[in-house]
């Protein structure tokens, strides 16, 4: 029992809690078993007592071993302070604050200035623990904090940051904003390459600014894995801080030298031309196209030295973060092509690590490599920031609603390049539930708790940056994350997963101080298994919530009537993950799932179906309640233009500072973007739209549910009486 009691002890200082309650309000103990799997995730090993009792003593002792932790994270016109451990003898404590700006402010504190906290010998030496006082008024940002005492001295990141972030009323007053959402891979142009760019994201962003909009919705554009365009999935990203560069649009860089001979030739444009009338994005093909023309194309740069200074700038600004991307692709480039080795666990002991000579050496020696993959970065987010211009020079409010993934690949770069954060020991993913009743195991490394306050939040820190770059706002995928989230041993035959606590309060101030820093709102989405009082934690930290039509209803099952919505949220019919209306209204998703035997059993699918047959009554009452169909209208057996248009307005009626339309929706599709528990059975990510830009504005159901959602939030900008059909290639 003894041996019990530390492990609980272990389990908590490490935040891995020892039960919770599942979806049918059922209390699940954590097995022994899985807590000690994910403590040895999070690098403290705890198979036996010994090991238990040596792990504790680590985390025992780590905070008295210096004289003040690694980070602290102070509230704006809070009272400011940080804990400091001083010898018994030290009579003061100096200290100095440099500012962000480079401006310092030195001061000195004696003992009895400070409130005393804790006592403890360690190492035969007497310590105390004590809270010190420092300036109020520290402005916003990312400071250092300097500390000495008693022939000792430390260092510690000093960040001050405000409660909530900025919301869509901060940055648009008055304005009830509405946007289409899109999968940026699924845009057609009749110039791409197979796949949508941000050339095309661009003119789509000024299309629909003349329909009314004010942002558009994207899926993450995290970067992948450049040598295995295999590995579509966005959210399964080699490293959230950078972007995918299959999204390069490649009229420019292809437009003379050799890239541009290479795009020329016969069977080059033969290939090309296969990839664009593709009903399906091949990225197989779309890299064998795009990746050759742009080594052509980084040939001519390095040649000419055109854009030499603005690529040098680029390089310099992003640091250490954009070389370990680049070496990384070089290196997974190199041992994937030539040794098949395409995950770095599996390659050489010498290379699994970033700081190893041998990996410097590959580092000189493949400087050409590096510096390619560098460059695509540069190409990347220069040309998001060109597709965002024309969103905000076009009139958009809000303009990119960009998306977080939850977590990268355990093969990725950001696992490579910090495996003390990004852990490669566990999964994560989602308990048991009604539609999972095995659980879910996405296959993506949890970042450590302990290793993210140990390099003081700066990974969390560079994907909240690099992700709210060029955007208005930016979804948080699965944002329970932010106080728990679901880890599973990687352990063969694992008895389950446990939940893993993270410093809500520090995580939620950081996104407050991005969201300042870059003007962009923040939605928290929040669907499944939401712990208690998390939704109201959401709303302090001025975070919008993210409301789905499908789940939005009362006690007795009827659909939440338009007031009902909360003003401070993003309102929606459907996601990537969930069917598209039509889809939902016909039974398509059940049917399918049905085939690809995703039900437990026949008596489950005719639940299914009976619900979703009564849902639709539900939802017509709905909408005839709020007078966006005739008293009398009947229930169709399809969808018409007119209902699509009808369902869009009622959640335009909405108090809701979004309204996000899929534009699947508008056009009437049935099938959805991703199909969850497929894989290959399904051809997630890969669909196209079935029109291309220069009729998607003049498509019928476009044009209807824009009209409608109009009427109810107007722009104050006007629309045009036909929307442009150029697309622009800059």
């Amino acid at each position: 029992m003894a041996g019990d009691a530390e492990l609980d002890r272990l389990a908590e200082r490490l935040g891995i809690e020892t039960w919770y309650h599942d979806i049918w309000g059922n209390r699940q103990t954590i097995p022994e078993r899985t807590r000690r799997d994910l403590a040895q995730a999070m690098g403290y090993p705890a198979d036996d007592p010994a090991q238990v009792a040596e792990s504790l003593r680590r985390i025992d002792e780590a905070s008295w071993r210096r004289i003040t932790g690694p980070v602290a994270i102070l509230d704006e016109h809070g009272y400011a302070a940080v804990e400091v451990v001083l010898p018994e003898a030290a009579a003061r404590v100096e200290w100095r604050i440099r500012l962000e700006d480079g401006r310092e402010i030195e001061g000195g504190t004696a003992i009895d200035a400070m409130e005393r906290l804790e006592h403890r010998r360690l190492d035969g030496r007497s310590l105390l623990r004590w809270r010190l006082p420092l300036p109020g008024g520290l402005p916003l940002g990312y400071h250092g904090l300097w500390l000495a005492a008693g022939g000792e001295e430390g260092e510690a990141s000093l960040i001050v940051a405000p409660r909530r972030c900025l919301t869509p009323e901060d940055l648009a007053p008055g304005r009830r904003i509405w946007g289409f959402g899109i999968q940026l891979y699924a845009l057609r142009s009749g110039t791409d390459w197979g796949i949508g760019d941000f050339g095309t994201l661009g003119a789509f962003a000024g299309t629909t600014a003349e329909l009314g909009a004010d942002a558009v919705g994207l899926n993450p554009l995290h970067a992948l894995f450049p040598d295995d365009p295999g590995h579509f999935s966005p959210y399964s990203p080699s490293n959230r801080a950078f972007l995918n560069v299959l999204y390069l649009d490649m009229g420019e860089l292809a437009a003379g030298g050799r890239a541009g001979e290479l795009a020329r030739d016969p069977d080059f444009l033969r290939r090309l031309e296969a990839a664009r009338g593709a009903e399906m994005v091949d990225y197989t093909a779309v890299a064998a196209l795009k990746l050759p023309v742009l080594e052509a194309a980084f040939a001519d740069f390095q040649a000419s030295g055109s854009d030499r200074d603005a690529f040098d700038r680029f390089r310099a600004r992003e640091g250490e973060p954009l070389e370990m991307q680049a070496l990384f692709d070089a290196l997974h480039e190199h041992f994937y092509r030539n040794e098949g080795r395409w995950d770095w666990h599996d390659w050489p002991e010498t290379h699994r690590r970033p700081d190893t000579p041998e990996v410097r050496a590959f580092a000189r020696q493949a400087a050409d490599r590096v510096t390619f993959h560098a460059w695509l970065q540069f190409h990347a987010d220069r040309q998001l920031g060109q597709a965002a211009a024309r969103a905000r020079d076009a009139g958009m409010a809000l303009g990119f609603y960009r998306d977080l993934a939850v977590a990268n690949h355990p093969g990725g770069a950001a696992a490579w390049s910090n495996p003390g954060v990004v852990l490669s020991g566990a999964s994560v993913g989602a308990p048991p539930d009604l539609f999972s009743p095995q659980g879910q195991n996405w296959g993506l490394s949890p970042l450590s708790p302990v290793g993210l306050l140990e390099q003081a939040y700066r990974p969390f820190i560079e994907g909240l940056r690099a992700n709210m770059r060029h955007a208005g706002a930016l979804r948080i995928d699965h944002a329970m994350a932010l106080r728990h989230l679901y880890w599973i041993p990687n352990r063969p035959g694992h008895e389950g997963g446990a939940y893993v606590r993270y410093p809500e309060r520090d995580l939620m101030r950081l996104i407050a101080l991005e969201s300042r820093r870059n003007r962009c709102a923040v939605v928290g989405e929040a669907l499944g298994t939401v712990p208690e009082g998390f939704p109201e934690a959401l709303r302090d930290a001025g975070i919008q919530s993210y409301r789905v039509l499908y789940f939005e209803r009362r006690r007795d099952d009827a659909f939440k009537r338009p007031p009902e919505y909360p003003e401070d949220g993003l309102v929606t019919v459907t996601t990537h993950d969930l069917p598209t209306l039509r889809g939902w209204w016909t039974g398509h998703d059940q049917d399918l799932r049905r085939r690809l035997g995703l039900f437990v059993d026949d008596e489950g699918f005719a639940r299914e179906r009976a619900d979703r047959m009564a849902d639709r009554e539900r939802l017509f009452e709905a909408l005839r309640d709020a007078g966006c169909l005739p008293a009398g209208a009947q229930i169709p057996e399809m969808l018409s233009t007119e209902h699509v248009a009808a369902v869009h307005r009622y959640l335009a009626q909405t108090p809701g500072r979004i309204l996000m339309v899929q534009i699947e929706d508008a056009l009437g599709e049935v099938e959805q973007p991703n199909l969850p528990g497929t894989t290959t059975q399904h051809p997630n990510w890969q669909r196209k739209l079935p029109a291309t830009l220069d009729r998607l504005a003049a498509d019928p159901g476009v044009r209807a549910v824009a009209d409608a959602v109009r009427e109810v939030r107007p722009s104050p900008r006007g629309t045009a009486p036909r929307p442009s059909s150029t697309v622009s290639r800059g």
